[in-house]
């Protein structure tokens, strides 16, 4: 599924790239690119693809940010055999709505507060262990992955983990994705 296409000329500006280089790169004219901008014309699926993916490569190397910029280094962590009571306070206590589950230094789920939610409306015994209800595993990125790569992973879960090398540095959330707006 592809973004807006509304959203073309927005994210054409915010790289400060002009009509016509994008045409030039999509292998379109500048006169397309302004009709699907006006809304005058709808391109194809598969121009609409290379105009999304043209500018997102340039969003990527016009990013001043990378994962191990934006994470916070202080990862707070819990083991698959924690309970549920234990991960709800230490996320009270931490002010935070997700927890990486860590067997060793090996992630292998998180606990968020939406899942707790969730087993809570059930009738789950805090008492249970956080490995019989953990989510997966969140995704791990490389520390010099560009900021604007990050945005659309952490729609769709819940942290990103952050590693340098093997070893696990930081955890990014949806409000370190806020500091990519400058």
């Amino acid at each position: 599924m592809l973004p807006s296409i509304e959203s073309i000329k927005q994210q054409r500006l915010k790289i400060n790239m002009t009509q016509k280089e994008l045409a030039r790169l999509v292998g379109v004219s500048t006169s397309m690119i302004n009709q699907i901008e006006s809304g005058r014309s709808a391109p194809s699926y598969n121009t609409a693809k290379r105009i999304f993916e043209v500018l997102a490569s340039k969003e990527s190397e016009a990013s001043t940010h990378n994962a191990g910029e934006l994470c916070s280094q202080k990862i707070v962590k819990l083991k698959p055999t924690n309970t549920l009571g234990e991960a709800m306070s230490k996320m009270d206590k931490e002010k935070i709505s997700q927890i990486p589950i860590f067997d060793d230094n090996i992630p292998v789920g998180v606990i968020s507060d939406s899942g707790i939610i969730g087993h809570m409306s059930v009738g789950v015994s805090k008492k249970i262990k956080i490995q019989d209800i953990m989510e997966s595993t969140p995704p791990i990125v490389d520390n010099e992955t560009p900021a604007s790569t990050l945005a659309p992973l952490i729609k769709y879960s819940k942290c990103i983990l952050v590693r340098k090398g093997t070893k696990i540095i930081g955890i990014i959330t949806a409000s370190d994705t806020l500091k990519m707006i400058e």
